[in-house]
């Protein structure tokens, strides 16, 4: 069995909340150092069979309880036990950063604002810097080839780890903390070190095409990014058409998505969800902003969690067309639970439904138009037709 290493199950389980307390992860292409993402093994036993009844949050708890007892690492004895479960989705995190992740879906993070990817070679680069953060006054710009972290190399490591370094976990880096970076622009290589910030995050973004849709862009759904949604579809020309893009959305806040959905929706389900078996319904409110807009969504592999839980209830309802590849197939729910050390574990607890009932976990969602190449062009196609047609 391929359990992940300890930085990366903490890393899975760092973007997604449900009702804000459920957490969970995510995968993509580009990455902000405000939250490592990689995608996991697929295997769930253990803990995860356990949950249902609450017996594995005690598990935990006596695990960390003996170890402190003898004089050892609370937090390390609940993570063994995790990592025996093979539940990819619980994790166990260390108080300072269960903060950071709280910090995080609060909409700001300590980092430098850089995102990273791999690029073709499998290389970390700089897929983007934040406009008026430390790297982006530095000159760091897309692109550039960050080779290493003060002084750890980055070749052949999981952007997870490479964002972990950045954001300085291990050593619960805070605000002033300083961090050397190895860079390569062409055959210039030169090493920079940046002051970490307390920075903003762009979770939201909207533009207005010369043809009058509205692409909105949500990277993750952070606190307030529901209502950014909702104040950019009321700005969007009236039968033009929105393109809502979810493609590399890892997760967030459900109840920011549910915000979301509910600009699209007068009212309705969006979503089931199941917690130690007790069924729960998570509803649209009335009065959505654009009930009758012509919308279509962009989705990928990259698109978990709540960003799947928003996919599946506008394509269930009738509301929108979804176009691009299927998604990652994120729908468990998990749980925090406290232990005696100020750790936090998160058990996985239940599973969520979209509208029609289906199981998103381990299945994803399946766009209405497949399109893995001109997918924003494809798109623009069906929405054209759409808009025509309303």
């Amino acid at each position: 069995m391929f359990v992940p290493p300890r930085r990366l199950r903490r890393g899975v389980a760092l973007t997604l909340v449900l009702g804000s307390v459920l957490v969970t992860g995510g995968v993509s292409g580009g990455w902000l150092d405000e939250g490592p993402r990689e995608r996991p093994s697929a295997r769930t036993d253990a803990v995860a069979d356990t949950a249902g009844d609450g017996s594995g949050e005690t598990a935990l708890a006596e695990a960390a309880a003996a170890a402190m007892a003898a004089g050892e690492s609370g937090t390390d004895a609940a993570e063994e036990v995790v990592s025996r479960s093979g539940d990819r989705w619980s994790a166990v995190y260390s108080a300072g950063e269960y903060e950071g992740l709280r910090q995080s879906l609060d909409g700001w993070y300590v980092g430098v604002g850089i995102w990273v990817r791999h690029d073709a070679g499998g290389r970390i680069e700089v897929a983007r810097a934040l406009p008026g953060s430390p790297a982006d006054r530095a000159g760091i710009r897309p692109g550039d080839r960050l080779r290493a972290v003060d002084g750890e190399k980055t070749g052949g490591q999981p952007v997870t780890e490479v964002v972990s370094l950045l954001r300085g976990d291990d050593r619960g880096a805070e605000a002033g903390s300083t961090v050397e970076l190895d860079l390569q622009r062409g055959d210039r290589r030169w090493r920079e070190t940046l002051v970490r910030r307390r920075l903003a995050t762009e979770s939201v973004t909207s533009r207005t095409a010369a043809d009058g849709t509205t692409l909105i862009e949500v990277g993750s759904f952070t606190k307030g990014s529901g209502e950014e949604v909702v104040r950019a579809v009321r700005k969007a020309r009236d039968g033009a058409g929105v393109l809502l893009d979810l493609r590399g959305n890892p997760g967030g806040l459900v109840a920011e998505a549910v915000t979301a959905a509910s600009a699209f929706l007068d009212g309705g389900l969006v979503a089931t969800y199941d917690v130690h078996g007790e069924q729960r319904a998570l509803h649209a409110e009335e009065g959505g902003a654009a009930e009758g807009l012509p919308l279509v969504v962009l989705v990928d592999g990259g698109t978990m969690s709540s960003a799947e839980l928003l996919a599946g209830a506008l394509q269930d309802r009738g509301r929108a067309v979804v176009v691009g590849t299927e998604t990652f197939g994120k729908g468990s729910v998990q749980m925090p639970e406290e232990l005696p050390d100020g750790s936090v574990a998160e058990l996985t607890v239940g599973h969520y439904r979209t509208p029609s009932g289906r199981t998103v976990d381990g299945e994803g969602i399946t766009p209405d138009l497949v399109a893995r190449e001109g997918v924003e062009g494809r798109a623009r196609t069906v929405l054209t037709g759409l808009a025509g047609g309303s």
